[in-house]
């Protein structure tokens, strides 16, 4: 059983938290209140980085933040993809970390420990990431997006590049499972010694 918090709709301080974000933090505020069932695009790099992993294993991610460790910032769903929030700066320092772990096959070698982990796509200064809609509804104009964390404050803690890393390699490790005993030769001969005296 996971302890991740279901919160799924932005409070006012969280939205306005997320604004922010934007070159015109009140026209997004008048938007929002517009349209509070739409999606938005706004830039990371300033406010927040986001870390974008497959659905299965950004959930793995987040509930060893939640079950684990410290927690985790605003987390959204998206096209199939996970968006975990995290503090800025972590895009450029993330990818680093994670091909000094080996991550993936690093330098094009498929023998690194983590080669079947999936990629973890980091979005920082110069990208925008779609926000989905403050009611938290699905709805067919969303594009599927929705919170699974919704911002809930002002100034909500964002996990760091360390952290997310962490969390990574924990669901990593959960998901490869490591047997002690060589594959069975399929092509042994296989002798019945139970009727032996």
């Amino acid at each position: 059983m996971s302890s991740t918090p279901n919160v799924t709709c932005a409070t006012p301080d969280g939205t306005a938290w997320l604004a922010s974000a934007g070159t015109y933090p009140r026209s997004t505020l008048a938007l929002w209140r517009e349209r509070p069932d739409a999606p938005l695009v706004l830039p990371c790099g300033t406010v927040f980085d986001v870390v974008s992993a497959p659905a299965i294993f950004g959930r793995r991610m987040l509930d060893r933040l939640w079950d684990e460790g410290p927690g985790s910032g605003p987390v959204a769903m998206f096209r199939g993809r996970m968006l975990l929030f995290a503090a800025p700066g972590t895009a450029q320092r993330l990818p680093s970390l994670l091909t000094w772990e080996e991550w993936g096959g690093a330098h094009g070698c498929g023998t690194s420990r983590t080669a079947d982990v999936p990629p973890l796509l980091c979005h920082g200064t110069g990208d925008a990431v779609t926000v989905p809609a403050l009611s938290g509804s699905e709805s067919p104009a969303s594009g599927g997006s929705r919170w699974l964390v919704a911002p809930d404050t002002r100034h909500p803690w964002l996990p760091g590049p360390e952290v997310v890393l962490w969390a990574a390699v924990r669901a990593a490790r959960a998901a490869v499972r490591i047997s002690i005993f060589p594959p069975a030769d399929q092509d042994a001969k296989v002798y019945d010694v139970s009727r032996r005296r």
